[in-house]
């Protein structure tokens, strides 16, 4: 599940990123945001008036997986959140 810094990262063709992206694509048929990630960027790129990233942007989403935000979602994802937290390990 990519978050918005990941995503912007990717949008900004950084090759670390990139590379990370190109390979779960090896394995998985597209990348994964949530609705949140989806609004972060859109409210970004609107606030810029970044016509063409914007347009991208849509093209990107219409072709990957934007997953919504459902209570059972939040309630997961926070139960990770809270064991991660837990043993020390956060994802950053």
């Amino acid at each position: 599940l990519l978050d918005t810094d990941t995503l912007s990262a990717i949008q900004k063709n950084n090759p670390v990123a990139i590379g990370n992206a190109n390979a779960y694509l090896a394995t998985y048929p597209d990348l994964i945001l949530s609705l949140m990630t989806r609004y972060e960027i859109l409210r970004g790129l609107k606030a810029k008036q970044a016509t063409v990233q914007l347009a991208a942007f849509e093209a990107f989403c219409m072709v990957n997986t934007v997953l919504p935000m459902t209570e059972p979602v939040i309630v997961r994802a926070s139960n990770i959140y809270a064991d991660l937290h837990r043993r020390g390990a956060l994802i950053g």
